[in-house]
């Protein structure tokens, strides 16, 4: 069995995340994002959290940009 689409999506979570200058051990953060990329996602609490939850969100979105399946729900401004 092939791990061709797991793949495609690990090497986009990836690059995004390097364009995004999200460290690694934060991608599974990413993960359930995309696994519903048209729910509802979080928003900045401005608590200051690290990540900020816009990160993950802008990772997820340049994630599927990549992968050719942009989100079609408006992204939190």
């Amino acid at each position: 069995m092939s791990d061709a689409p797991e793949s495609a999506l690990e090497l986009a979570l990836a690059r995004a995340s390097e364009e995004l200058q999200l460290p690694s051990y934060y991608r599974s953060s990413v993960r359930p994002l995309l696994r519903d990329p048209e729910g509802r996602w979080p928003v900045c609490c401005g608590g200051g959290c690290e990540p900020c939850s816009q990160t993950l969100v802008r990772v997820a979105a340049r994630t599927l940009e990549l992968m050719g399946t942009p989100r079609k729900a408006p992204l939190p401004e």
